[in-house]
C-alpha cells in the first residue's frame, strides 16, 4: 500500500475519533444531532477510501449506506422527533464535561495500547483502524452512560456502531448481506426509539430516564 492511502485512511480514521469527542462535548441537542451526521459523513468517506485502497466495490456500498441514511435520514428523524416533543434545552448529563472529556481521553489510550498489543501480526492499517474503531465504540458506551437524556443515549448507540463499522471496513471489510441487515436493522431501531421517546414524553413530559428509575420507585 503507498504511503500516501496509509495516510488518508488514517486521517479519516482519526477524523472519526475526533469527531466522537466533539459528540461528548455538546450540551444541546440538535448540535449533538449535527455533529452524528458529520461523524456518519466522516465514516461514509473512510469506508470509501478503504473501498478504493482494497480494491472491494462492495464497500461502497456501506459508504452509500451510512451516507444517505446515518448522514441525512436518521439525523433529519431524529430533528423532526426532538421539534416534536417539544425539546429545547441543553442535554442532561450524569457527569460533568471535564471528567467525561478526561474519562475519554483515557479511553482511547487504553484501546491504543490494547489493540496495537494484541494485534501485532496484522497489517499496520489494519492495526490502527482497530484501534480507532475501539475508542469509538468506548467513546459511545461513555456518551450512553453520562448522559441521561434518551436522544443523546440513542446518537451514543449508534456512534457505538459507527465504531463497529469501522472496524469491519478495515479489517478487510464483511459480508454484503451483514451491511444491508446492519443497515435495517438501524432503521428499526429508530422506529422503535421514537415511538418509545413519545410514550415517555406522553407519560412522564419528560425525555429524562431518571423519571422512569422513580415511577418505578414510587410503584414499588
Amino acid at each position: 500500500m503507498g504511503r500516501l492511502n496509509f495516510d488518508i485512511a488514517h486521517m479519516f480514521a482519526g477524523g472519526l475519533v475526533l469527531v466522537s469527542f466533539m459528540l461528548l462535548y455538546q450540551d444541546r441537542l440538535y448540535a449533538l444531532l449535527n455533529m452524528f451526521a458529520a461523524q456518519a459523513l466522516v465514516l461514509a468517506a473512510s469506508v470509501a477510501w478503504q473501498a478504493h485502497i482494497q480494491d472491494a466495490p462492495h464497500l461502497y456500498i456501506t459508504a452509500a449506506i451510512t451516507l444517505i441514511f446515518k448522514a441525512i435520514v436518521i439525523p433529519v428523524a431524529l430533528h423532526k422527533i426532538v421539534a416534536r416533543l417539544g425539546i429545547h434545552r441543553e442535554v442532561e448529563t450524569v457527569v460533568s464535561t471535564v471528567p467525561t472529556m478526561l474519562a475519554g481521553i483515557a479511553l482511547v489510550s487504553l484501546s491504543m495500547v490494547v489493540m496495537l498489543r494484541v494485534t501485532q501480526g496484522a497489517d499496520a492499517l489494519a492495526r490502527e483502524d482497530l484501534a480507532f474503531a475501539l475508542s469509538v465504540v468506548l467513546l459511545g458506551l461513555l456518551m450512553m452512560v453520562t448522559r441521561s437524556n434518551a436522544v443523546s443515549q440513542v446518537v451514543g448507540f449508534m456512534s457505538l456502531e459507527n465504531g463497529l463499522i469501522l472496524a469491519a471496513t478495515g479489517a478487510k471489510g464483511m459480508p454484503l448481506v451483514v451491511e444491508i441487515s446492519v443497515a435495517f436493522s438501524v432503521l428499526i431501531a429508530l422506529i422503535v426509539v421514537g415511538i418509545f421517546l413519545f410514550r415517555i414524553r406522553e407519560r412522564f413530559d419528560s425525555v429524562d430516564i431518571h423519571a422512569l428509575d422513580e415511577s418505578r420507585g414510587r410503584n414499588r
